[in-house]
């Protein structure tokens, strides 16, 4: 009996040997693509919720039936745990597929620290108050605290950077090529001007060129909402950018269809401004006009509500943007009007370029907005957001963002990081990688998608 158990437990030992065994063999040969599934259905993300709203860096958030499913954990009793960086190894350019000159990034160079700043910006970002008294005493105040403590929930690879580092520069040149993205919109304040929260940034674009150069990117200018914009300093700022910038190589130009090689200019919160300022200078006889001048361009506006494409046209801009990563928050960002927003667009012959993004969580600087989170879900929301772009047949699409770190919408490499007060979120089971890497398989579906409806040709 004895000897009967014993061959038994032989056998069964073998039989689960066996069977593991084959289930590593299966693992080994599979497919690396096989990490990405198809993504999402449109129809899976909750249902979508017009919402009336005032824009801009200080956004003012009405209530939703949404529930935050990404938090940070506050008040934790561990130690601190931060991955270090992970080398960057040197980009093999020719075994990267082409850049895509059609997909285009928001990027943003108001980061400082100590080394390179003399002191933080941007990481140490105010909590902002709500409007509302009543609720804003229930959360809390005051600034973040880097390096461990900053105004994102999440944590960069490459730490609490400053946009001044040349090193750092160069590595977001280099994962924007890693990703098959060809051109960065650069968040732009005139010379001397910047946000409320940074400091002066225009005397960085040099380097930002000459960096994005050397990988084969090109730079276009995404104009922030500077004090007293109006259309006779925008005449004289873009002026400024394409008598200083626009014979450096990396200086991005579109060939429109009628093979006009033009600077494009994104233009945020460009509803502030009344059509018939904007007239003045996007229209023919307006008296600050740019058309026909060494200074026209394609200036895109952002569209928020529906309303707001009857001002674009009355304004004379020549294509609009949605910006926002935020599906459902904003008529313009919400998915199931894309279609309707192309039509129109392709109806006056405006370029269309929707917004996408991996996700969006802005709660460590505005801690009572969680209704407004995007849970990334392991990058499938990001790929629904690039599939139902895609289903529109743009022209050009806009990522936000690269690094917008304080509101989540980054594609940047992020690492886990835990300390004594805080857990950040990350991208795992994934790696630190994982947009870039999503990037670069849409970016080269739509370069082929692209080649079957449109018969622009892609600028040198």
């Amino acid at each position: 009996m004895a000897k009967f158990r014993r061959r038994t437990c032989i056998i069964l030992s073998l039989f689960i040997l066996f069977i593991f065994s084959l289930m590593m063999g299966l693992k080994l040969l599979r497919p690396n693509t096989a990490t990405f599934g198809a993504p999402f259905g449109l129809d899976l993300l909750p249902e979508l919720h017009q919402q009336t709203i005032h824009l801009g860096k200080k956004i003012d958030f009405q209530k939703s039936d949404r529930i935050n499913s990404e938090t940070n954990t506050k008040n934790l009793k561990s130690v601190e745990i931060t991955m270090k960086p992970s080398k960057t190894s040197e980009l093999n350019l020719e075994e990267l597929p082409p850049l895509n000159y059609f997909l285009h990034v928001f990027y943003y160079s108001w980061y400082g620290n100590p080394q390179f700043d003399g002191k933080y910006i941007h990481w140490n970002h105010p909590v902002l108050e709500h409007w509302d008294p009543r609720i804003a005493k229930n959360y809390p105040q005051g600034r973040h605290s880097p390096p461990d403590d900053i105004g994102s929930s999440f944590y960069p690879e490459l730490g609490s950077y400053s946009s001044r580092d040349p090193t750092v520069i160069e590595t977001h040149m280099r994962q924007m090529r890693s990703a098959s993205i060809g051109v960065l919109a650069l968040s732009w304040y005139p010379p001397d001007s910047s946000d409320e929260n940074g400091e002066a940034t225009d005397n960085l674009v040099p380097t930002i060129l000459d960096k994005a150069h050397k990988y084969n990117l090109k730079v276009t200018f995404h104009i922030e909402p500077y004090s007293n914009r109006d259309d006779e300093n925008m005449y004289k700022n873009v002026k400024y950018i394409i008598d200083k910038y626009g014979n450096h190589p990396a200086f991005y130009r579109y060939k429109t269809k009628t093979g006009n090689a033009l600077p494009m200019f994104y233009v945020y919160d460009s509803y502030i401004t009344k059509p018939e300022k904007w007239a003045n200078l996007l229209t023919t006889s307006g008296s600050q006009s740019v058309r026909n001048s060494p200074y026209d361009g394609l200036f895109i506006a952002l569209l928020v509500e529906e309303k707001h494409k009857y001002d674009i046209l009355k304004s004379g801009f020549d294509g609009i943007y949605t910006y926002f990563a935020t599906n459902g928050f904003t008529y313009g960002s919400s998915h199931q009007n894309w279609a309707n927003l192309k039509y129109f667009c392709d109806k006056y012959n405006l370029i269309f370029i929707p917004s996408v993004g991996p996700g969006y969580i802005d709660t460590s600087i505005r801690p009572w907005n969680s209704q407004n989170t995007r849970n990334r879900i392991n990058g499938k929301y990001y790929e629904v957001s690039l599939s139902a772009a895609l289903q529109t047949h743009p022209s050009l699409i806009s990522i936000t963002s690269f690094n917008e770190w304080h509101e989540g919408t980054q594609i940047e490499k992020a690492i886990p990081k835990r300390t004594s007060n805080t857990v950040y979120l990350d991208y795992r089971p994934h790696k630190p990688s994982l947009y870039l890497e999503l990037t670069r398989k849409w970016s080269e579906k739509y370069s082929k998608d692209r080649t079957t409806y449109t018969s622009d040709q892609q600028q040198h």
